[in-house]
């Protein structure tokens, strides 16, 4: 059930108070915690008090109808502003994603297609580490494997956003979840065909030590190698990556970005600990509502969501029905529009789930 509009201003009045504590600020993952959600309180409490204040003018602008009827049209206009701000107020307050102040863990994996597959899974990566930086977001490559043309067979990467930012990096690209089709000329075909091949992406929220699982390291098979780049050259002389196998689940992670063997098992644990959270969550979703209602994000990650067409210069959203010309754009990280129309047939379906009192 949603929280009363009166918990909410509590709760704001009350981080506000705790952020002006200095000593808050000494655990600073405590402190980015308590700053993101109290960003993401403010457009509610900001609704709220000019919702207020509407309500208040108009009981004075129909005070003053009654002694000069001149007022009339004012007190409509009151009227009106009202009820837009009520509106508002009732889709801010509308349950969201518990994830959406989260940051990100992406695995992009090239499919059949071969080197092509392997080259539109760089296209990608590039594509979201790009989104990232136009967003002031923190973006690393945690481990991967790259194809001989420069592409990627398969790629992890961590996106976290800034803790002064009002919603996470899981708002925003939660959606990107499932297989990406591309259609095009690839660069090894000599005849000049279009041909079609896909990767796939999976994202799931970075949870890290918030995770609730408990991993047993009898479960864990962890394996350690040289770190390598472009081509399969040897870029560290020791061997720092980590490679570890949840034998239970057969997930594996890798990371070979840090400089030490221990900070890179350190955030491959990480990692495999977000993933496990997710399982976990789908897992009971499911479990707990087998009909539910199908969802924008959808928990199949085999299913086909998005088709980029060179020849057209088209990207096709097959959810929802999107379409635009602009694929150099998109792919250059210019995702905003496709995003932003996801999150609002999320929103619309959240709101037509029933009307909340404001």
């Amino acid at each position: 059930m949603t929280a009363s509009l009166d918990a909410l201003l509590d709760e704001h009045a009350e981080l506000e108070r705790a952020l002006a504590d200095p000593s808050v600020h000494a655990d600073a993952a405590q402190a980015r915690k308590l700053g993101r959600r109290y960003a993401e309180l403010g457009p509610v409490v900001a609704a709220a008090r000019e919702l207020a204040a509407a309500r208040d003018d108009e009981v004075a602008a129909r005070e003053l109808v009654s002694e000069d009827p001149s007022f009339a049209e004012e007190a409509r206009e009151q009227h009106a502003r009202v009820e837009e701000l009520e509106t508002r107020l009732a889709e801010l307050l509308v349950p969201r994603d518990p994830h959406d102040a989260d940051d990100v863990i992406m695995e992009v994996k090239s499919g059949e297609g071969g080197e092509e597959s392997a080259l539109f899974a760089g296209d990608l990566v590039r594509m979201y580490l790009r989104y990232a930086e136009r967003h002031g977001w923190k973006a690393e490559i945690l481990g991967g494997t790259d194809s001989d043309l420069g592409g990627y067979k398969d790629a992890t990467l961590l996106i976290r956003s800034r803790a002064s930012d009002p919603v996470g990096v899981w708002s925003a690209l939660k959606f990107e979840g499932g297989v990406h089709r591309v259609q095009r000329v690839p660069v090894t075909e000599s005849q000049g065909r279009v041909h079609t091949s896909a990767a796939g992406v999976l994202v799931y929220p970075d949870t890290g030590d918030d995770a609730a699982v408990e991993i047993d390291d009898k479960d864990l098979r962890i394996d350690v190698f040289r770190s390598s780049g472009h081509g399969g050259q040897s870029v560290n002389t020791t061997d720092s990556a980590v490679r570890i196998t949840h034998l239970p689940t057969g997930i594996v992670v890798s990371c070979q970005n840090e400089r030490s063997q221990l900070q890179n098992r350190a955030r491959a644990m990480e990692v495999l600990r977000s993933r496990l959270q997710a399982l976990a969550e789908e897992e009971a979703a499911v479990k707990a509502s087998a009909e539910r209602r199908s969802q924008v994000r959808t928990v199949d990650r085999s299913e086909r969501i998005r088709t980029y067409n060179f020849p057209e210069n088209r990207i096709s959203d097959h959810r929802i029905g999107y379409k635009a010309y602009n694929l150099a754009a998109v792919l250059d990280g210019d995702l905003g529009d496709v995003l932003a129309a996801l999150a609002a047939a999320e929103r619309a379906q959240s709101v037509g789930a029933g009307p909340v009192a404001v």
